[in-house]
Parts: structure tokens; C-alpha cells; sequence
């Protein structure tokens, strides 16, 4: 092989290399940021991981929410009308969150199935639910319940 060729061939081989190492950081860092939904059915089954950050969401349960008289903390329940998930939060709740409707909350799953969020997402108006809500009550056969008229 003439010096010439040689030397194009270790450019191309180095080349390569750096756009496959940096293909592959991009991909560990697009992995460790993926927060994939798990419904309370597949929690209670055990295949939400523990101690990885995760989207839970359901219908919050009538009657769940409990607020600590002394702080930020609440607890309640999400419901996908087959299996029940407790959820706990420190923090304010949106001012749209209410029991009987769809919320998402980004957290991590703990040892005793508790999903400890850092972040509670309500939906936008009364007909508005999030997708990965809906789609798992339409999975469980339920169908999202029909919001009370005000007035």
C-alpha cells in the first residue's frame, strides 16, 4: 500500500471513531434522560424500576388526597380503575389539580411503592386529559369520566 493511501485510510479509520464515539455519548445522555409513563397497574406489577425517575399517571381517587397540617406535604392516590399507586409530594399542587381527574407526576418509585414525586402535572380545562392518561383508562376498559357542569 502507497504512503498515500495509508495515510487517507487512518484519517477515514479516525474519522469513524470520533463520530462513533460521539453517537454513542449522545445516546447515554438522551437514555438517562427518557422518563417513560407507567400506569398504577404496572407499578402495583412491579415493572415501573425503582429509584429511576418515571411518569406515573391516573385518576386521582376521590376522598385520597391527605395534606400535612404543618407543611408542603400531600399524599393521594391515582387509580386506573384496576390497581391504586400512593403518591407523594412536597411542594404546592397546580391550581387545576383535583380529585376524580387525570394527573401525571414525574418522580421515582421507592421500596414501599410509593411513587415520591418532584413534579405534579394537572390537565388544561375540563375536557383535556393527558394522553398517556387516557390511553391507559381506554387499556383498563374505563372511559375518562365526564366533567361536572359549574354554574
Amino acid at each position: 500500500m502507497n504512503p498515500l493511501r495509508k495515510k487517507r485510510l487512518i484519517i477515514i479509520l479516525a474519522i469513524l471513531v470520533g463520530v462513533g464515539a460521539a453517537v454513542g455519548l449522545a445516546l447515554s445522555a438522551l437514555q438517562q434522560n427518557i422518563n417513560l409513563f407507567y400506569t398504577p397497574t404496572q407499578i402495583a406489577n412491579g415493572e415501573a424500576p425503582q429509584d429511576t425517575r418515571i411518569r406515573a399517571g391516573g385518576m386521582v381517587e376521590k376522598g385520597s388526597l391527605q395534606r400535612s397540617g404543618d407543611s408542603l406535604d400531600v399524599k393521594f392516590i391515582v387509580t386506573d380503575f384496576k390497581k391504586s399507586v400512593t403518591i407523594s409530594y412536597r411542594g404546592i399542587l397546580p391550581d387545576l389539580f383535583r380529585e376524580g381527574q387525570g394527573i401525571v407526576a414525574l418522580g421515582k418509585l421507592n421500596a414501599e411503592g410509593v411513587v415520591v414525586a418532584d413534579e405534579v402535572l394537572a390537565k388544561h380545562d375540563e375536557k383535556y386529559m393527558p394522553p398517556e392518561v387516557t390511553k391507559a383508562l381506554k387499556d383498563s376498559g374505563q372511559s375518562a369520566p365526564t366533567p361536572a357542569k359549574e354554574g
